[in-house]
């Protein structure tokens, strides 16, 4: 497995690798490795010839300075980790390396960016653009892989992807999740073990509230399914949305036809949790 700090020598390599025919697989990732990660690796793996992962804890994504700073970096483990997946290259630059001058690109991708995580993050997905496409540009990957877990933040790369052009595939893949049903996420790790145990209260929510969607009206389904999250004195919810899964605006009434989620973003201790999942019954 190749490891690759500087952008010169990542783009020098991968393109003597697509000179030589060879389809290549993207992972980008924040580091703090999970299986939900290694599921996008094994993916592009079974894809395509060479697989490239990042490790690259952006900056400009997080608009809470806390929460960048306490975010979970293992890059030795993620590594090794990489390895035996069958991961080819790793990019690990540095923040100077990836931003030497001053962020100034500005994205506007209309209410994608403005519901549910935008409003409560603002920043975030410009941060999210301009990294995935200065990965992209970096990468030039054939087929990139995401997880539905970020399910909006997926939403807006696809939108980036069509807005500028680029020649890339997104891959949606699966949320993986723990045996108690909690979406895999490298920020689980700083739950204690109390806040561990409550934490799939979240997915069995949405479960629940999938079990509902027939039979009630949304606003009346999401403020029982708020007091459900509300009860846990170490919980909050900061939004529950009945969305459309294409637009992403919250839709008033459900209709089975039409692409369904339910999106959910709560605070359990000291750590923000999100989930969704498809309303649509096959």
């Amino acid at each position: 497995m190749q490891v690759f700090e500087h952008i010169t020598d990542t783009t020098d390599f991968i393109q003597s690798q697509k000179n030589n025919g060879k389809q290549i697989g993207f992972v980008p990732t924040m580091g703090a490795l999970h299986d939900g990660h290694i599921s996008l690796v094994n993916r592009a793996r079974e894809e395509n010839d060479m697989v490239v992962a990042s490790i690259f804890v952006n900056p400009i994504q997080f608009n809470n300075k806390e929460d960048l700073e306490k975010y979970p970096r293992k890059p030795q483990r993620d590594m090794d980790l990489l390895k035996v997946a069958g991961c080819n290259v790793v990019f690990h630059p540095s923040a100077k390396e990836m931003y030497p001058d001053e962020v100034t690109r500005k994205y506007d991708f209309g209410s994608l960016e403005k519901v549910m995580e935008g409003k409560f993050r603002p920043g975030h997905f410009n941060g999210v653009a301009v990294v995935v496409k200065k990965l992209f540009d970096i990468i030039s990957p054939d087929n990139a892989y995401f997880g539905e877990k970020d399910f909006q933040q997926l939403a807006v790369i696809k939108a980036l992807v069509k807005k500028e052009n680029i020649p890339v595939n997104i891959i949606s893949c699966p949320t993986i999740r723990e045996s108690d049903g909690l979406a895999m996420s490298s920020r689980n790790e700083r739950l204690n073990k109390e806040q561990r145990k409550l934490a799939p209260v979240l997915y069995k929510t949405l479960k629940e509230i999938r079990e509902r969607i027939h039979k009630k009206p949304i606003p009346e389904i999401i403020s029982w399914a708020t007091g459900e999250i509300n009860q846990y004195p170490e919980m909050k919810v900061e939004y529950i949305e009945i969305v459309d899964s294409e637009t992403l605006l919250p839709l008033q009434t459900f209709n089975n036809n039409v692409p369904s989620r339910i999106c959910i973003a709560a605070i359990l201790g000291p750590v923000r949790l999100i989930d969704n999942i498809s309303l649509n019954m096959n």
